[in-house]
């Protein structure tokens, strides 16, 4: 693929306009196209602004800053992407509008076009099936704000011709963005890792073990991460994670380590989204003080380790299906979802016998299939291995 092929794009919302922002920055002429003319305008003045705010800052020349501005065409027809090199599709998550607009696009572009959805939950090979030639079809999953956000996973379909995944990697790097290879599975890497930071935390909650706030606490202050589960699900946006939560569940056959809740099916339906609508796990109003967790170390780390086992455990069973590489399951859940480490990394640190226990405990205690152990977290502990070689002290 050569590298400054022009880029069209489909879908001016916030993804899409993101990723037009990093594509023109790196040097491509870039086609955005949108039917609804306002959301076009909007999304060009938003670019414009957002690459003059970056030479403000001294991130880029302001020479840089309107070459690449001007690098940015809206068009409102799809004839506009007939000297494409790779048309990417950023609209509504919905199967059937993204075959019909893919269909489309194939009646306008070359034969050596590469199509990509940006899809974060949907199967990328249902998708390539609406193309005639599905062999140059792929998923390039960006993470939002794109223009901030570093990782993005690259999925080959069933249908896509070897050897794309590897130029379209190479691509992306080349934009500046940290790409990781991944199986065309629900929820790729980072939406199905993910889950037990949302899922056991809830379940906590659900058993009184404790509430919102310490959880949160534990989460942060004991566990490092950014923000706690609540805080985290609060500003995603129940509308947004309840539904992934629910489609990644569904994608996997039911499978209970996915299921989702009813505390927050019940926040759904009631539109308490969080923080977009003023309520949800916790409350955003006016005058509303925020409630205060109950410090205790003991309580905070009996939280922390039932919810990293959980991940942890995820992150091994993506390895053992081979979702990913062990060094893009790493990368994708350090630089996608900003945790303080790698998970496989931390499972070394804590030792695997100790995750194995926690989880083997749970088992026993509520007999659910949630709470079994990757077979290969079984298997390194029975072979006293770990999945990272430990450095000997003093190597460099």
């Amino acid at each position: 693929m050569s590298t400054l092929i022009k880029v069209g794009i489909i879908g001016s919302g916030a993804m899409g306009a993101g990723i037009a922002q990093v594509v023109a920055q790196a040097g491509h002429p870039v086609c955005l196209l949108d039917q609804n003319h306002a959301a076009l305008q909007r999304a060009s003045t938003g670019i414009s602004n957002n690459l003059r705010k970056l030479a403000e800052k001294g991130k880029l020349t302001a020479e840089e800053a309107e070459a690449a501005i001007a690098r940015v065409k809206t068009c409102n027809d799809m004839q506009s992407f007939a000297d494409c090199g790779l048309v990417i599709e950023a609209i509504v998550e919905d199967l059937a509008v993204k075959q019909s607009v893919f269909r489309d696009v194939e009646a306008m572009v070359s034969a050596d076009c590469v199509l990509a959805s940006n899809t974060s939950s949907l199967s990328i090979a249902s998708i390539a099936a609406a193309c005639q030639r599905p062999e140059r079809f792929i998923g390039i999953h960006f993470f939002n704000p794109a223009p901030l956000m570093q990782l993005v996973e690259v999925i080959p379909a069933v249908q896509t011709r070897a050897g794309l995944a590897e130029e379209v990697r190479a691509l992306v790097q080349s934009w500046g963005k940290l790409p990781v290879l991944c199986q065309d599975t629900p929820g790729f890497i980072v939406n199905r890792i993910a889950r037990p930071y949302y899922g056991e935390a809830i379940r906590l909650l659900e058993e009184g073990v404790a509430d919102a706030a310490t959880i949160d606490w534990a989460m942060t202050e004991l566990g490092g991460f950014r923000m706690g589960p609540f805080a985290l699900m609060d500003f995603i946006g129940h509308d947004v994670n309840y539904r992934v939560t629910e489609s990644v569940f569904t994608a996997f056959f039911f499978d209970p380590r996915f299921k989702p809740s009813f505390t927050q099916k019940r926040l759904f339906e009631a539109g308490y989204y969080g923080r977009k609508s003023g309520r949800g796990f916790y409350d955003y109003r006016e005058g509303a003080v925020p409630p205060e967790p109950t410090r205790d170390p003991a309580l905070g780390h009996q939280v922390l380790n039932r919810i990293l086992a959980m991940l942890i455990n995820e992150a091994v069973d993506a390895l053992h299906l081979h979702v990913a590489s062990k060094e893009d399951l790493e990368l994708a859940m350090t630089k996608g979802v900003n945790y303080p480490k790698g998970l496989l990394r931390w499972a070394d640190e804590l030792g695997l016998p100790a995750v194995l226990q926690t989880l083997d405990a749970l088992y026993e205690e509520y007999h659910e299939d949630r709470y079994r152990a990757s077979p290969l977290l079984r298997r390194l502990v029975k072979a006293e291995q770990t999945f990272f070689q430990r450095e000997s002290v003093g190597s460099h």
